[in-house]
């Protein structure tokens, strides 16, 4: 097993240098061999990484002591799902599954239907180039195969806050994400190498890039309800440096998908593409660097590596070549691109889009990094909190949901003043109706009133959008108002996939406004039959039990719960004692509805009468997870929607003109 783990390490190393130099030396001498060559290493590389998974995944299920990586993050007792999972909880594991995810990417690309296509020796090169980093970090500095000196009786185990499901997909899903930009990265790099200054690349990319978005959203929404239920502070999203990493090309990736729009439609905004493509990569990059580096505090990362170095010597490789890249085709880009013609304008309304995200983006960056930044020239490391990101984010993020229910009201090219404001006024008319009922209920909080009512004017929008579009259709057809919708929405699937996005964005605006402004949470001591009251819920405490599962000790709260002076039941919140861990697990009680959760955490006991719990009510935290779902199957909708694009370079053309 040591055998075959290593050599597949190193199999990976020799087979992404083969691959790139067979790409090149076809590429040089217009070599069709060559170049089938090079596809033949693109499988090799997917079947070794493929195998190294597989043994890994042998040895964590089996529990293969000897082998160091298995002895520190398992043990005899932790479940099976939770010794497979253990394959992404430490540095040596992760590198193999971004390795694996990346070469199998690869793989897909480079026997798709465009495998003829002159950029794809070029792109191939380029994926490769970030396998081979992969392959070469883990053989000199993280080695998940490496052997333990002696054989230990047991494993170390699993850190209790990675045993939950959500430990099963969040890692997953935000390494799809971050591995899938390599993707439209490597074609929009070919495309610029080889002078192809037109939108084939986007073309061709379009889905890649819509999955790996799909990804990166699946990644952090699982991740802020994996925090939710886990950590016990009662929120999920703190912006914590490594949950920031993750949200940063999430921002750029949106920007990008709305402004290449423009340039599919209009010939514009070439070099602003480009550009954010090659800043999203980077970001993943950047992302992977904070988790492994240890330069920042965070719950996420692994402070024992010395990987950082590594990922910032190869971050910094990738932007110096695509800037050179993109400076020496500068004048290319620019050539041939139309300009925006008329301020008041669909174009224009998505360029304002596109920079309020960057700047987004850039105010998480500068917050992330302000620490490390203070530190660095002052010598006093500066914390930045919540409190900064709420402050600044909030007026940002206004402005977009108000964005994104202007500019499907505005018109390409020239929009008309007078019909955007006869377009504007149903959905106007509904965000000034949710202010005034708000008002009217007696909701406090002027601000969260704004954001609300705004994020009613967004909903308004989309769902105007799809009333006009039924009624046209069914005048058009004479269809009966499902079948139009049905229709509709299977002919414009990439349109009405983006609305429906829009409106998943809506549901979680209004839990994320909701639970940051109106939650209450209570800090209470009571003894056993005695009872904590908050708003409309009363927990009377019953007693502290003790039990054992699995070798671990278990501290279970026993309460009944009532809403409104009607029974709705008992909750159990818990603290786990792991043999293995020194610091217990909290495990969240929880009871929710449409509208709100109880959310109890078991905090400390004085003995088994006296208890101390934190009640906490967060009102509409379940619309976000509903939110996360519909903006997936909006993304689901798109991404299987839109026209097939072929390339315009012909099969019986392709290797002929490789050279370009």
């Amino acid at each position: 097993m040591y055998l075959i783990g290593n050599i597949s390490i190193y199999l990976g190393i020799v087979i992404s240098l083969y691959g790139i130099i067979a790409n090149i030396v076809g590429i040089k001498k217009k070599s069709s061999k060559w170049i089938e060559s090079a596809r033949g290493a693109v499988l090799s590389l997917a079947f070794v990484a493929s195998i190294a998974s597989f043994l890994l995944l042998y040895l964590l299920g089996t529990s293969q002591f000897q082998y160091k990586y298995v002895a520190s993050y398992t043990n005899e007792s932790l479940p099976i799902a939770y010794k497979l999972t253990a394959f992404w909880a430490g540095n040596a594991g992760s590198l193999l599954l971004w390795a694996v995810l990346l070469a199998l990417y690869t793989a897909m690309v480079v026997f798709s239907k465009e495998k003829k296509n002159p950029m794809m020796p070029y792109v191939s090169s380029i994926l490769m180039v970030n396998i081979l980093f992969f392959f070469t970090v883990m053989a000199l500095n993280a080695n998940p195969f490496e052997m333990t000196d002696k054989i230990p009786a047991d494993g170390k185990g699993l850190n209790p806050m990675l045993q939950n499901p959500g430990m099963i997909l969040h890692p997953v899903t935000l390494y799809m994400g971050y591995v899938g930009l390599a993707v439209p990265f490597a074609f929009g790099i070919a495309a610029l190498i080889l002078k192809r200054m037109d939108s084939e690349w986007i073309k061709l990319t379009r889905r890649w890039t819509l999955l790996a978005w799909l990804f990166l959203t699946l990644g952090n929404v699982i991740g802020g309800w994996w925090a939710y239920l886990e950590l016990g502070w009662g929120g999920y999203w703190a912006w914590d440096p490594v949950e920031n990493a993750s949200f940063l090309p999430w921002l750029t990736v949106s920007a990008f998908l709305h402004s290449v729009m423009i340039q599919e439609r209009k010939n514009m905004l070439k070099t602003w593409n480009v550009s954010l493509i090659i800043l999203s990569y980077i970001l993943t990059l950047f992302g992977t660097f904070l988790v492994r580096s240890g330069i920042l505090t965070s719950v996420h990362a692994f402070g024992d590596s010395n990987l950082g170095t590594y990922f910032l010597v190869f971050m910094a490789f990738m932007m110096l070549f695509s800037l050179y890249i993109v400076m020496t085709r500068y004048g290319l880009l620019k050539k041939d691109s139309s300009p925006i013609e008329a301020y008041f304008s669909k174009e224009s309304s998505f360029l304002l889009n596109n920079m309020i995200l960057v700047a987004a983006a850039f105010a998480v960056f500068w917050g992330t990094m302000y620490p490390l930044i203070s530190e660095t020239f002052t010598g006093t490391k500066v914390n930045v909190g919540a409190p900064y990101f709420d402050k600044v984010m909030a007026p940002i993020l206004l402005v977009l949901i108000v964005l994104m229910g202007i500019c499907p009201l505005i018109a390409w090219q020239k929009a008309v003043f007078e019909k955007f404001m006869k377009n504007t006024l149903w959905p106007l008319a509904m965000g000034v109706a949710t202010a005034i009922i708000l008002f009217a209920v007696g909701v406090k909080g002027i601000y969260a009133i704004i954001g609300l009512s705004a994020t009613s004017f967004m909903f308004g929008t989309h769902l105007q959008e799809f009333a006009r579009g039924i009624g046209a259709r069914r005048k058009a057809t004479k269809e009966n108002v499902l079948k139009a919708a049905f229709k509709l929405t299977v002919k414009n699937q990439r349109r009405y996939g983006g609305y429906i996005v829009h409106i998943g964005i809506a549901v979680i605006a209004v839990g994320v406004i909701s639970s940051h402004t109106y939650s209450t949470e209570v800090l209470k001591t009571v003894d056993a039959g005695n009872s904590i009251k908050t708003g409309d819920y009363s927990l009377k405490f019953n007693q502290l039990t003790e039990h054992t599962k699995n070798g671990n000790g278990i501290v279970v709260a026993d309460i009944d719960v009532t809403y409104k002076g009607k029974d709705i039941g008992k909750i159990k919140p818990e603290k786990i004692f792991y043999e293995t861990w020194p610091e217990p697990s909290t495990e969240v009680a929880i009871k929710t509805n449409w509208s709100q959760d109880l959310y109890v955490v078991l905090s400390s006991w004085e003995n088994k009468d006296k208890v101390t719990f934190m009640v906490k009510v967060n009102p509409f935290v379940s619309w976000i997870w509903m939110g996360g779902i519909i903006m997936v199957i909006g993304t689901a909708f798109a991404l299987i929607g839109g026209r097939p694009t072929t390339s315009r370079y012909q099969i019986n053309k392709g290797i002929s003109r490789v050279g370009g």
